[in-house]
């Protein structure tokens, strides 16, 4: 049914803006005036579909903008109607996508649909969980303080991954760095100075002419070697569309001393988070917990969280079917298990996140604070390699004159 985008009064002559479906331009502005809304503008809207999950540009909200929305979203839904608050949001917004968005949400709700329903139709701007959780605070009649949990949230996984992104940026630039060094020392000088030596007609020592041997291997086979590179990165990623095959490298990413216990413990912090939002906002927690697995990248992790919702389904406790999963760290078992028999399992499970997270940032620190040395060494090493291997005939040819 064809779109019309609407400015409007309403009886209190404040102005509303949205969108209005109708077969055509005298049906919508028949179905504004039932609304008690008189139309200013009323023009054909850009043409879209009609959910925001299938546009090629805009439509999707990055988690700092989905914090923002919310975070008004509570406080403008705490003191005024919500309609108004969604239009007073969208009027302020900056993004001309997330205007859109928010427009579309709104003039979904002006036509009656619960803001969940309306939410639903922009599936890429409101994830699943964040739809289910706005259901349940509609239910309960407490959708300012769920909005108030899910902005906290939100907030709490941004900060998660920013610190991290955050805390690799100087390791990730010193190692570029240092690789293009190497690359820049044994592509361009020491073939220079492999010109003068060939002139001396004298057998160089072992490490120079493995150091030459290097050098001529990387001047020869850079470009092929980086094609190679290139299309191994691209079969690896078509490969890994394979479920066993990506089921095999998530559960060996899982296997790896660092990775794997940063892996277990970041999605252990965010599923105790999670729940603990889920629970204290009146969300049942299996509908909660299926709708968390589909958002989880690693595949066996995501297997461990459909498996828990099977277990709990059948009868099983939280924390026996966090135990049988086999994933998850003790400190969140114990906290689980002693949360259910006090009958506090929300604040418990929030405590445990809690703990993760600053297990969490601890680990990070510590491991990046002894790879920005490591790197730093590793360049220094193989630098004075490069000298030492230019260094040693020198001193040889040197050794020679001198007698």
């Amino acid at each position: 049914m064809p779109r019309f985008d609407y400015e409007a009064l309403d009886l209190a002559g404040r102005s509303r803006a949205g969108l209005v479906e109708a077969p055509d331009e005298a049906e919508a502005r028949a179905r504004l005036q039932r609304r008690d809304l008189l139309p200013v503008r009323l023009a054909p809207a850009a043409a879209r579909p009609a959910t925001g999950g299938r546009r090629l540009f805009g439509g999707r909200f990055g988690t700092g903008e989905l914090v923002m929305v919310t975070r008004q979203l509570a406080t403008l839904a705490a003191v005024g109607p919500l309609e108004e608050a969604l239009r007073q949001i969208a009027a302020q917004t900056d993004r001309p996508a997330t205007r859109r968005v928010l427009q579309a949400t709104h003039a979904r709700l002006v036509e009656g649909h619960r803001l969940s329903e309306a939410m639903a139709a922009e599936p890429r701007a409101f994830p699943p969980l964040y739809r289910a959780m706005i259901a349940a605070g509609e239910s309960s009649g407490a959708l300012p303080d769920i909005l108030e949990r899910l902005a906290d949230l939100l907030e709490r996984q941004r900060q998660v991954r920013s610190r991290l992104a955050t805390a690799l940026v100087y390791p990730v630039a010193l190692a570029v760095v240092a690789v293009a060094v190497i690359a820049a020392l044994m592509v361009f000088v020491v073939p220079r100075v492999v010109e003068q030596f060939d002139s001396m007609g004298r057998e160089l020592p072992f490490l120079t002419r493995l150091v030459i041997g290097v050098s001529d291997l990387m001047a020869t086979w850079a470009l092929p070697a980086g094609v190679v590179l290139v299309a191994g990165a691209l079969a690896a990623a078509r490969a890994l569309r394979n479920p066993a095959l990506r089921l095999r490298a998530d559960r060996l990413l899982l296997a790896l001393p660092f990775v794997g216990r940063l892996l277990r413990e970041v999605h252990a912090a965010q599923l105790a988070r999670t729940l603990a939002v889920m629970l204290a906002g009146g969300l049942p927690m299996m509908e909660g917990l299926a709708i968390t697995a589909r958002t989880v990248g690693n595949r066996v992790l995501r297997g461990a969280t459909e498996d828990m919702v099977a277990a709990i389904r059948e009868g099983g406790s939280l924390s026996s079917a966090m135990h049988r999963a086999g994933v998850f760290p003790p400190t969140l078992l114990y906290m689980t298990s002693s949360g259910e028999e006090s009958g506090r399992l929300a604040p418990m499970l929030e405590r445990a996140a809690d703990y993760l997270e600053r297990e969490f940032n601890t680990f990070v620190s510590v491991l990046l604070s002894l790879l920005e040395p490591a790197i730093i060494i590793v360049l220094g090493g193989a630098i004075a390699v490069i000298v030492l291997s230019i260094l040693l005939p020198i001193l040889q040819f040197n050794t020679l004159v001198l007698r």
